[in-house]
């Protein structure tokens, strides 16, 4: 049995950085270390009032130019109107924006492209996209382990706010004697055991380190285990069986003499 020890590693791990700079505003004020959130809650929210109104801005226009070349449509392109009419109708300015119709021809393509429809679209896409980075949600379901600022700070650009764990998977990197690392495979079942506690878990194998280390001639396994009371950090020490040898017995080693004998009492 190969008896190795390490701490545990969250899996699922994330700093939390600023992309925009503002006015932090926390959701109920609930940025602190150890609070839990679900997948796709927001953690982070930086005030953005100047953003949505220039986006609202450029929509309004947006939704004028529309509404200038739907006459021109009706005339030189009838064919194509019913579907620019329906998209103009249904323009809700404060929803996303949603793609405008595609052109049935290269003479359609052409005028919708010379009245600056496109332009305009794309415009206000990549300011949707950047109103999206004043406000960070959960990737996963974790617990925040890091927090670095509070309600109304003023945050900058690249500045780290936190960080940000899953609570469920946990990976263990141990160093695994070279002699005795090829014993071992992907899938096996590997025993952890808490230092502290009487408590037990099982892990799995997952993947080798394909470099030796040259200092300890140890190779790096990495075992992935899931259960209760889990916390990164923790110390524990895993056992896994390498392999059997038959007809042997274990033996104290202070009992050999000369590295290679040993008394045997007959009989």
């Amino acid at each position: 049995v190969i008896r190795e020890s390490g701490s545990l590693l969250a899996k699922h791990k994330v700093a939390l950085f600023a992309e925009a700079q503002g006015i932090l505003e926390i959701p109920t004020d609930n940025f602190r270390v150890g609070v839990a959130a679900s997948r796709g809650s927001v953690l982070l929210k930086i005030n953005s009032d100047d953003e949505v109104a220039n986006l609202l801005a450029q929509k309004s226009s947006y939704q004028n130019a529309i509404a200038a070349i739907l006459p021109d449509l009706r005339m030189d392109h009838p064919q194509s109107f019913p579907a620019w009419e329906s998209y103009f109708k249904a323009f809700d300015i404060a929803q996303p924006l949603q793609a405008f119709p595609e052109p049935q021809n290269d003479l359609e393509k052409y005028f919708v492209i010379a009245r600056g429809i496109y332009k305009n679209f794309y415009a206000i896409k990549k300011l949707e996209a950047s109103l999206e980075r004043y406000s960070i949600k959960a990737p996963f379901r974790g617990v925040l382990t890091e927090t670095l600022v509070t309600n109304g700070s003023l945050v900058r650009p690249g500045q780290k706010l936190g960080e940000f764990i899953g609570n469920n998977v946990f990976e263990l990197s141990l160093s695994v004697n070279t002699a005795l690392v090829y014993s071992l495979r992907k899938g096996k079942e590997v025993e952890l055991r808490s230092l502290n506690s009487a408590d037990k878990w099982k892990g799995t194998v997952v993947r080798f380190n394909n470099r030796i280390d040259l200092k300890s001639q140890t190779v790096q396994v990495f075992v992935e285990v899931k259960g209760k009371d889990l916390r990164e950090g923790m110390y524990v020490e895993a056992y896994m069986e390498a392999s059997s040898i038959d007809n042997a017995y274990e033996i104290p080693q202070n009992i050999l003499l000369n590295k290679k004998e040993v008394y045997v009492y007959d009989n």
